[in-house]
């Protein structure tokens, strides 16, 4: 079992919605994010951060207030929560479970929350802000017995809420293309889009994921 990454982040106004002002065209603002690439191989990791990011705002900002989803990819699973606009996205194997995934997202939105009250809300662009408390939580957490201390609190966390989408696809707003997102994202170098299509090309599309 293995916790990729944690990323903390402001969806734009409207998330969720396909012509206001969230919808497709704006970006949720990066708060947080703590990343362990370390299973990549070396020349990867780049690419890996890159997408992480790409994939976290894409997910955050088609979350709408109030939602848990998870987006499942081949043996990956992405999983967001969006509490009253602030949106936590976690990326994990499919081995972690579903309801110990969600008991974290809620601990570290609690955490945020204490640590930095409602500061989040005049964001306008990415945080560079060090937060070590989710540095921390990547590694405590990894265990998911860790996780199933928390569900043991957060009694109120109900599966059957939870939205589950197959592919990164299911997520998007009508008329949006994946591809299209990758081309327009800012987050991706030239060289991490090329190793997209590359990937594309031979079946294994986002297996950094």
């Amino acid at each position: 079992m293995k916790i990729t990454a944690i990323v903390v982040l402001k969806p734009a106004a409207g998330a969720g919605a396909s012509s206001s002002g969230g919808g497709p065209g704006s970006e949720a603002f990066v708060l947080a994010n703590a990343t362990d690439v370390s299973h990549f191989g070396f020349f990867q990791r780049g690419a890996a951060r890159e997408f992480i990011v790409f994939v976290a705002r894409t997910v955050a900002q088609r979350t709408q207030p109030g939602q848990r989803q998870s987006v499942q990819h081949e043996e990956y699973k992405v999983h967001s929560h969006n509490r009253n606009g602030l949106c936590v996205v976690a990326f994990m194997d499919d081995h972690y479970p579903v309801r110990s995934a969600f008991s974290l997202l809620n601990k570290v939105l609690d955490e945020y929350q204490k640590a930095f009250g409602d500061s989040w809300k005049a964001a306008t662009a990415d945080s560079t802000q060090e937060w070590p408390f989710l540095a921390d939580a990547l590694t405590r957490f990894q265990d998911p017995a860790e996780a199933d201390k928390l569900t043991k609190i957060q009694r109120d966390l109900d599966e059957t809420k939870i939205i589950l989408h197959k592919t990164i696809e299911n997520v998007l707003e009508r008329g949006e293309k994946l591809d299209s997102l990758v081309e327009k994202s800012s987050d991706l170098s030239a060289a991490s889009q090329m190793f997209y299509k590359q990937a594309k090309k031979t079946n294994s599309c986002c297996t950094i994921l």
